[in-house]
């Protein structure tokens, strides 16, 4: 239980660049850049008096977010902080950048992690939904016109709908190579690699949803606050034409403010009310120690947003079975910062994972050619060398579109679902994973990660789709994800429920179910009555719970692969 020994720390004590600065939520900034972007979210004003005040300081007006009722001016850094103190300003923080949650890895055996979650046997089979109808936006870094493994039965692309959300830029193509892994793992086919001369079908979780292509990140995998958001607020006006019911967003940074301050995730809660699945992935910094947590705290924003399905990776081995299956030591673990919502929701395969290869000329195909599958590793015949149709990539961006899939495939079977009864009942089925300690090493480091299959770090357990399709139970109040608390007179952990969600006492699943009674895993369950791990519980000194800083703007860390 080392990990737990290091923090006994994270509520009551948020370092002053991280909480919200009164009711402006002002942020961390950098003060080398002489000019810096800043989304504003002005106080009601029939005059518009703090717009033109921006304007008379010389901001320049970007774009506006009408979704979370913000705008984004390019502004001086030495004029940021007269221009928080204007009393028509409720809102002010960094346009800040975000990142694709993938890294590319030397390839080993291909990791067809459907499988695994699909509960098959055999790399041919499939189950009785397949997403038929079913919108999902993908925004992410763009798809092409068309690829083989993304059409339908007679030929036409399922790609329904493509644009940028990038400043300045109008190609929709994916440049830098991820979005088509993300989109194939959704909604891939398999076209091609089906028929007698394959002994694998690498397709997706609900292998004929229409897409929607909207593209955030840039060729090198880069996007910012305000792009993602104009691309949700797309996703929402678009909601209708295409039936979009799920949003899959395998990207995000750092937490630098409370959820309910935060303009992206509030517009994923836009998305959400809409009546939207939003799926996020958790991020890739679970082997950062830089803050003394060992990993924890360091779930990616949006994924803090507790609507939200936050999605974490499992490394399954490179088996059909899921029985060896383990955390990644990369996977982001919860508590989230400042507001300590419990995350990530559950877990997916996500490490090694083979899906669909994007255009050779695209930034990863072309970085990392040897990321491409052996054809002679899904390939009967005897053929050699690279293939050019399917690439590996590992990260909760790969573990995230998993779960995206899962969601159409329920919404398939039972279009009423609403997004807090997906979520619920994807966290009820899935899969509890024993309460053991699990080991990575590094293959180019050689160094070693111990991970604990803790609530922190896998949430209610491992995606089961064939459970969750099974499942029949609609709760009728909110999917909310609950927050932890730490009572430092008694040293525990303890859940705190939202007012009106379902978990605790007399909760959907009830007694030592999911949640249980005031206890994550119920009753007397694993880690004590009323508390996460029960009394003199856990963790250490300086960095969670108390009195130690947490610095929020730190990117992802690479992440090597698990062995």
């Amino acid at each position: 239980m080392q990990a737990k020994t290091v923090l006994l720390a994270l509520i009551g004590c948020i370092t002053p660049a991280l909480a919200d600065d009164g009711q402006r939520g002002l942020v961390n900034y950098a003060r080398n850049s002489e000019q810096v972007d800043v989304i504003v979210r002005f106080k009601a004003s029939p005059d518009q008096s703090g717009h033109r005040r921006f304007l008379n300081h010389g901001a320049v007006h970007k774009r506006s977010l009408a979704l979370v009722g913000a705008d984004v001016y390019t502004i001086n850094s030495r004029d940021l902080d007269l221009l928080a103190a204007d009393p028509d300003v409720e809102y002010i923080g960094l346009d800040h950048e975000i990142r694709a949650t993938s890294s590319a890895l030397l390839p080993s055996t291909p990791d067809y992690g459907w499988m695994t979650v699909l509960g098959v046997s055999s790399p041919t089979a499939s189950v009785s939904y397949d997403g038929t109808g079913v919108g999902v936006a993908v925004i992410d870094s763009g798809l092409p016109d068309n690829t083989n493994d993304l059409q339908d039965a007679e030929g036409h692309s399922r790609i329904v709908y493509k644009a940028s959300f990038i400043p300045n830029v109008n190609d929709a193509n994916d440049q830098y190579g991820h979005a088509t892994m993300v989109a194939g793992l959704i909604g891939g086919n398999g076209k091609n690699s089906t028929g007698t001369r394959f002994d694998y079908t690498v397709r997706g979780i609900a292998p004929n949803v229409n897409i929607v292509s909207l593209r955030v990140l840039d060729k090198y995998g880069a996007s910012t606050d305000s792009t993602v958001i104009s691309a949700i607020q797309a996703a929402i006006a678009l909601q209708k034409q295409y039936n979009i019911r799920v949003i899959n967003l395998s990207l995000g940074r750092p937490v630098s403010t409370s959820y309910t301050q935060d303009p992206l995730c509030q517009a994923v809660q836009q998305a959400w009310n809409a009546g939207i699945v939003v799926v996020v992935a958790a991020g890739n910094d679970g082997r950062d120690n830089s803050q003394g947590t060992q990993g924890y705290a360091t779930i990616n924003a949006p994924g803090n947003s507790p609507d939200v399905i936050t999605v974490g990776a499992m490394n399954t081995m490179g088996t059909l079975s899921a029985s060896d299956d383990k955390i990644t030591s990369y996977s982001s673990k919860g508590p989230t910062l400042i507001d300590h919502v419990i995350k990530p929701d559950l877990v997916a395969p996500g490490n090694r994972i083979v899906s669909i290869e994007a255009a050779s000329g695209s930034y990863l195909v072309s970085t990392y050619p040897n990321n491409r599958v052996a054809q002679e590793l899904y390939q009967i015949s005897t053929n050699t060398g690279a293939s050019g149709q399917y690439f590996e990539l590992s990260g909760t961006s790969m573990a995230a579109p998993m779960v995206s899939g899962a969601a159409a495939l329920l919404i398939q079977q039972d279009p009423t679902l609403t997004p807090d009864q997906v979520k619920a009942r994807l966290m009820q089925t899935a899969t509890r994973l024993p309460q053991i300690t699990t080991t990575s090493v590094d293959p180019v480091t050689g160094f070693q990660y111990v991970s604990e299959n803790d609530v922190f770090t896998v949430g209610a357990g491992y995606l089961n789709v064939p459970a969750a399709l099974a499942n029949t139970s609609k709760t009728t109040l909110p999917a909310t994800s609950p927050t932890a608390t730490f009572d430092p007179s008694t040293h525990t952990v303890t859940m705190v429920t939202p007012d009106g969600a379902i978990w605790g006492t007399g909760a959907i699943w009830g007694t030592g179910a999911v949640w249980g009674t005031g206890a994550i895993w119920g009753t007397g369950a694993i880690w004590g009555t009323g508390a996460i791990w029960g009394t003199g519980a856990i963790w250490g000194t300086a960095a969670v719970w108390g009195t130690g800083e947490i610095q929020g703007d730190s990117l992802m860390i690479a992440t090597k692969g698990d062995n």
